[in-house]
């Protein structure tokens, strides 16, 4: 989906729901209201493959302002001082931008769902408890800066999934001494989907169906395995496919885990590898591939 600005991700998900007439849906990553962007969604028994789909990088056009930071590090929260004027050359942003790439220790935003002691962030925050953020390891593989416009800095990132990206907006502002928010988000990619293709979110439409993605088209990065019938058969009953149910790729070593597709593509199942291991001794233990989710009828 390309999420416009307004609507929460959830409320993209219902559109779906009733656009597809289907209960089982969901999202692989939140978008706040005030952003917009590719935001996948997972449909019937692709809602099982969801939290293999969150894995990959995040790529976004982000506007930031200068002069002042604000409690929720984008335009929704209130300023944390008076604005402060905004004397700094393009150089220096961009030296400060540099400076944010790489493998780096995030504090999370006050108000963001990070878990503390149990409780949501933002939870603590609306009811005034200050409390200690943990910094979380992200990586930033590009912080660049398209344009500078007085106070406003257009800036293209990539990063790792768990970056928030008010948070670099926050740091940038701390870095050149002068404090900053996010003031307008896009994502353009999340792992594997891109804007390329994306359905607009904005007008629900049963046409919808037929942009829907196959599971076979999910997860590519992953080894694949093909079975006949009587792997499919086995896959189905939940047991281990052995060697000899698998026609064809049959790993020699093992991997965290596989695409099993039949003679058609269609993806049956991921299946995770044990007994690839040294075996006791006296014990010979033969290899399977064992069935992790089972998407087959």
């Amino acid at each position: 989906m390309d999420k416009p600005v307004g609507p929460t991700s959830h409320d993209i998900v219902d559109r779906v729901r009733r656009a597809l007439g289907t209960r089982r849906a969901g999202h692989t990553g939140t978008l706040d209201p005030f952003a917009s962007g590719v935001l996948p969604v997972c449909v019937g028994k692709a809602t099982r493959l969801a939290r293999f789909l969150t894995g990959g990088d995040k790529v976004y056009q982000a506007t930031i302002r200068l002069g002042f930071a604000t409690t929720t590090d984008d335009l929704r929260g209130e300023p944390l001082g008076p604005a402060r004027p905004v004397a700094v050359d393009r150089a220096a942003i961009e030296k400060a931008c540099r400076g944010l790439t790489g493998s780096l220790r995030q504090v999370p935003p006050a108000y963001s769902a990070r878990r503390v002691a149990g409780r949501r962030l933002y939870e603590l925050a609306r009811e005034g408890m200050k409390v200690e953020r943990e910094a979380t390891g992200i990586t930033v593989h590009a912080f660049d800066v398209l344009s500078v416009d007085g106070d406003r800095v257009e800036t293209a990132v990539t990063c790792s999934p768990g970056t928030y990206v008010r948070a670099l907006a926050r740091d940038l502002g701390e870095a050149l001494g002068m404090g900053g928010h996010l003031i307008a988000l896009r994502r353009t990619r999340s792992g594997d989907f891109a804007l390329e293709g994306a359905v607009d979110g904005a007008s629900p439409s049963p046409a919808w169906e037929g942009e829907v993605r196959p599971l076979a088209a999910l997860l590519r990065g992953l080894p694949a395995i093909e079975v006949g019938a009587e792997g499919a058969a086995a896959l189905r009953h939940g047991r281990d496919l052995t060697r000899r149910l698998v026609s064809s790729g049959f790993p020699s070593e093992p991997q965290a885990r596989f695409r099993v597709l039949d003679d058609t593509g269609h993806l049956l199942a991921l299946a995770v590898p044990r007994g690839f291991g040294p075996s006791g001794p006296g014990l010979e233990v033969e290899p399977v591939l064992h069935p992790e989710i089972v998407l087959a009828d």
